[in-house]
């Protein structure tokens, strides 16, 4: 018979450390899938306007931006305080925006290319004189799937 003794002390086992990669790389894996990179860094100032009626956009990788504003802080002293328009990470000028839509328009897929929509993420004092060179712009380049952006107005 076996015989037992409880008289010596055991010693703990060590914790065993073969899963802490499998964990570690589950984890960068899950918050890699729910981060969202930044798309654009602002160089305009945008204060959005208040709206009552919205729509939310179905398939937003087929939007492209434009924004309407004065300049930020740091670029003021490059660029002025007048109200500018910015494609993507660079100002740009009425006259650029043509350009700019039939580059995005050829980077889609061929069946995508009708359903492109242009939004204009416009600061809320920004002179409607601007907006409509933009549309007229949008017109030529036959963009006419245009949307304004806005925030939803609260009730106070």
């Amino acid at each position: 018979m076996a015989k037992i003794r409880k008289d010596q002390q055991r010693e703990t086992p060590e914790m065993s450390t073969s899963s802490l990669p499998d964990i570690i790389f589950m984890f960068l894996f899950f918050f890699m899938m729910i981060t969202t990179m930044k798309e654009v860094t602002y160089k305009v100032q945008i204060s959005p306007v208040q709206a009552t009626e919205l729509t939310k956009l179905e398939n937003k990788s087929l939007v492209r931006y434009v924004y309407i504003g004065k300049p930020t802080q740091e670029w003021q002293k490059t660029f002025g305080t007048e109200t500018r328009i910015q494609l993507g990470d660079a100002f740009a000028d009425v006259a650029q925006l043509e350009d700019y839509i039939v580059t995005e328009r050829s980077s889609m897929k061929e069946e995508d290319q009708n359903l492109m929509t242009v939004s204009i993420k416009a600061d809320k004092d920004t002179r409607m004189g601007v907006v409509t060179d933009v549309k007229q712009a949008l017109r030529r380049a036959y963009a006419l799937r245009i949307n304004y952006s806005a925030v939803q107005k609260t009730n106070r």
